[in-house]
């Protein structure tokens, strides 16, 4: 077994899926860890191992491991480094909580989550801009919807939002044209990946391991009496790798991201709500015509579709990215245009819950994916904010793919959503099957929760 890798760091109601754990607390283990040091006398053996080096994984694990120092903790993560995909593949914004339903969990834990954020950049010097958003109404008919918005914000905390007419808006965003808008002043951005790998070196710097290349494929169980260690601690999971790499543990939790219901299934659960893959691609604003915006500009949702719609996000590195689109992904890691894979198209188009989904929004799914080839038409959309736009001034940008859990009547999943492991692991492996957007912002804040689920099974 290779040493762990150490990474380097670049700068509403939740459902609960399956048994409760009904094994040995881990209370226990804790007491049994007072008599020995953090690490594990068995590099390969830890009490608890977390699964996906993504933001919400690592933000789980340094949760743990500040709770609980006295245990010992890895994360695994299959790529060569940490934060590779969602968490290294958004537009980088820290949403202040306007959108969601009032009273419900997503609103919460992304009110607390930025508060939570912009603290820890604070204490562990990440970097971030709070530019502000503006959610533009450019008619009418988006009047009512924006001032339902501004109440909805209000209800569930979000500090200092304010309603601006025309002037304001052009005070705020002099090219940006509108009827009228709400502007959230404490939205921000940031690098996601920069904060995902700082989480994982304050985990590591607190004797929590990482290891990179592993890519689990078979959760085992071994009989206590052939698992215990020399120092007499017993490490019943074992996760094995597709390479052969082997880590065994007293418990494990698991935060997939765009994997989460194949990793669920290698537990024995079942494989809904399934995750499919939409793919959002950005244009980029050339770096000339870069001061066409200062902060983020939005549109008014339209609760007829799935997804928001196109907007101006500007980034750490003085980029501004215009977009997304949102279509089906043909590869759940495919970030290219063309990108595909027979397996994950395959498994996407079999889902009678992506089929249902496909039926309802056909009209809206088909211009998507036209706009997803015409940066034209992308720009046609775009001018509604800010006229000034031409197509000459954009570039094709980077993509994202969005883990979008459904369930088989093609409904959205907008709940967290946990899973227990069953058959043999049963009790011994929590999945995080589904932490929907907003879990960047969110992260401290599901890590909390994560952490107490935990901790109030296993009376902690």
């Amino acid at each position: 077994m290779a040493a762990p890798t150490k990474v380097c760091v670049l700068a509403d109601r939740a459902l609960f899926v399956g048994k409760r754990w009904n094994h040995r607390c881990l209370r226990s283990i804790a007491c049994m860890q007072q008599k020995r040091s953090i690490q594990s006398s068995s590099k390969d053996s830890y009490d608890v191992v977390i699964v996906g080096g993504g933001i919400v994984g690592l933000a789980t694990a340094r949760e743990l491991v500040l709770r609980h120092p006295n245990l010992s903790f890895a994360v695994v993560e299959k790529e060569k480094e940490l934060s590779v995909h969602q968490s290294g593949h958004n537009s980088g914004v820290i949403h202040a909580g306007i959108y969601y339903q009032p009273g419900s969990l997503k609103a919460k834990l992304c009110v607390e989550g930025l508060e939570l954020l912009y603290k820890y950049c604070d204490e562990n010097n990440v970097p971030y801009k709070k530019c502000g958003k503006l959610i533009v109404a450019v008619n009418q008919d988006e009047i009512p919807r924006l001032d339902a918005l501004l109440e909805r914000g209000k209800e569930n905390g979000v500090k200092d939002l304010r309603v601006v007419d025309g002037d304001g808006i052009k005070e705020i965003e002099p090219n940006c044209v509108g009827l009228k808008a709400v502007y959230s002043p404490h939205t921000g951005i940031i690098d996601y990946k920069v904060v995902a790998q700082s989480y994982g070196k304050f985990f590591q710097d607190r004797g929590g391991q990482v290891y990179t290349g592993f890519e689990v494929n078979k959760f085992d169980v071994t009989k206590e009496s052939d698992s215990r260690t020399k120092d007499g601690i017993n490490y019943p999971v074992t996760l094995r790798g597709k390479q052969g790499q082997v880590v065994k543990c007293r418990y494990a939790i698991t935060c997939g991201g765009l994997y989460s219901d194949r990793i669920a299934e290698l537990s024995g659960c079942h494989r809904e709500p399934r995750i499919v893959g939409f793919r959002g691609d950005y244009l980029l604003l050339k770096p000339e015509k870069a001061d066409l915006v200062r902060g983020n500009i939005y549109p008014v949702p339209d609760p007829r579709f799935p997804f928001l719609g196109v907007h101006y996000t500007p980034r750490m590195n003085g980029d501004v990215w215009l977009g997304p689109n949102a279509v089906l992904a043909f590869k759940r890691e495919g970030y290219k245009l063309l990108d595909f894979s027979l397996k994950d198209t395959a498994d996407a188009l079999s889902f009678r819950g992506l089929r249902k989904l496909a039926t309802r929004h056909l009209a809206f799914g088909v211009k998507e994916m036209y706009r997803g080839f015409n940066v034209s038409a992308q720009v046609k959309m775009l001018q509604k904010y800010v006229p000034a736009l031409k197509r000459e001034d954009v570039t094709r940008g980077p993509a994202g793919v969005r883990a979008q859990a459904l369930d088989r009547d093609g409904q959205l999943v907008d709940d967290f959503v946990f899973d227990i492991g069953k058959g043999e692991v049963g009790g011994r492996v929590l999945h995080v099957r589904n932490a929907p957007s907003p879990a960047a912002t969110s992260s401290l804040s599901i890590a909390k929760m994560v952490a107490d689920k935990v901790e109030g099974t296993f009376q902690l």
